[in-house]
Order: C-alpha cells, then sequence, then structure tokens
C-alpha cells in the first residue's frame, strides 16, 4: 500500500519495485543517491541556462528584456547544434526533475531531506552566481 502522507521508515520502495529498501544501509544509500542525483540536476540546469545564454548572444550576465515576448533563438543567428544540445539539456533536466519528484512522492521523510538538501547544496554550488535572474525560467523542479 502506498503512503499518503509522510513517514519515517527504513523501508521505502523508490521509483522501481527493485529499488526497496529494508536495512539501513540500503535506505542510507538511497538517500546519498537522492542527494547526489538533486546535486547533478542544479548542475544541468546551471549548463541549460548558460547555453541559453550563449545563444541569445548577449553577455553574461546582461538582463533579457521581455523574455515572453521574443523567442530566445529567433534571428539570433544560433546554429542548428545549440538549440539540438540545449533541447538535449532540457529534456534530460526534465526527465531529472519528474524523476525526483517521483522520488518525493514516496512520501518518505528522509528522501524529502535528501532531495531538499541536494537541490540546495547543487544551487549553491553551481547556480547562486546570478545566472537564474538573467533568463526568465520556472521555478518548478521539473521545468
Amino acid at each position: 500500500m502506498m503512503h499518503m502522507t509522510f513517514y519515517w521508515s527504513k523501508k521505502v520502495t523508490l521509483l522501481f519495485d527493485s529499488w526497496k529498501t529494508d536495512s539501513w544501509t540500503g535506505y542510507i544509500t538511497s538517500l546519498l543517491a537522492c542527494l547526489i542525483v538533486s546535486i547533478f540536476y542544479q548542475l544541468l540546469e546551471n549548463r541549460r541556462i548558460r547555453l541559453k545564454l550563449l545563444a541569445s548572444g548577449k553577455p553574461f550576465p546582461a538582463q533579457i528584456e521581455a523574455p515572453l515576448l521574443r523567442r530566445t533563438f529567433a534571428g539570433s543567428g544560433a546554429k542548428l547544434g545549440v538549440r539540438v544540445a540545449g533541447a538535449v539539456l532540457f529534456g534530460l533536466s526534465s526527465a531529472i526533475g519528474y524523476f525526483l519528484m517521483l522520488a518525493v512522492m514516496s512520501f518518505n521523510g528522509g528522501v524529502f531531506i535528501a532531495i531538499v538538501v541536494g537541490l540546495a547544496i547543487g544551487y549553491l554550488l553551481f547556480r547562486s552566481d546570478g545566472e537564474d535572474s538573467v533568463v526568465a525560467d520556472s521555478s518548478c523542479a521539473c521545468a
């Protein structure tokens, strides 16, 4: 039966039926995996945003005016390879974001804390230098 409220236990099933923890070692290893994937998610977002800034042709960290009124790559002379790389980074980042969301939906308190701490550490390491205020992006972890 799936939990619908937060619970604190070393027994958790994450994402797949085969990813079950029954021991403290397995549980802590799973929490560490969640933490590392959360940090990696922020690294991917950093690279995606920097690629978007480079493709726009504006020097970093210039403000991008009216992001909702113009397409990022329209008229900028960006090559197809840069657009494809941006799309691949976006897809990979979105997939990881959705996996993190589904892991949080296990409702295990330790998993929730590990993911939130990992996102915070990743933000501190890779995204706290201001580029997220330059590009209008969603604050959703899956966007």
